[in-house]
């Protein structure tokens, strides 16, 4: 199957998003194509940016603070529960964090809080799906793919952390 992507440049760097045939986002990555093919089993992928140009939009509007939920289409590829750990992400509002045990509980199974940092470690949209809205339960900003320093970028943000 064929894919598209493209790459913008954003306060934090390099910002990548995939797309499927469909135009539905399939894997983006804070760097550039070599990060990107990196969270998402690439086919064929050819640079376009005009079909990328939505989600590009919402991604620099949200860095200028004038998004704060991302209205493109997603696909990410994933089992039934990650496809629901991802789902309960995208409930955490702007300027929120949740624990994984915090997860783990919403998803009904308290004792998942393991399998819930799993799963939010494969997220393969991140930003979009905000994994990085997960902290630990001591408030710790730990296990972020792209590291602690761009997390609490993020969190900072979004103001959901105070500045240190």
């Amino acid at each position: 199957m064929r894919q598209f992507y493209d790459t913008i440049f954003t306060p934090v760097g390099e910002f990548s998003v995939a797309l499927d045939a469909n135009g539905a986002v399939i894997a983006t990555a804070f760097g550039g194509l070599a990060e990107l093919r990196e969270r998402f089993s690439a086919d064929e992928i050819a640079h376009d940016p005009a079909r990328a140009a939505d989600v590009c939009r919402e991604v620099t509007e949200y860095f200028a603070s004038h998004r704060q939920n991302f209205t493109v289409k997603l696909s990410p590829s994933g089992t039934p529960f990650q496809q629901s750990v991802w789902a309960a992400l995208r409930r955490i509002p702007f300027g929120a964090t949740r624990s994984y045990g915090d997860l783990a509980a919403e998803l009904g199974n308290p004792g998942a809080s393991r399998a819930v940092g799993r799963a939010n470690a494969t997220n393969p949209i991140c930003l979009l799906i905000p994994c990085h809205r997960v902290v630990g339960s001591d408030g710790s900003l730990n296990g972020y793919a792209f590291g602690e320093t761009l997390k609490r970028h993020l969190l900072l943000h979004e103001g959901a952390v105070a500045p240190t």
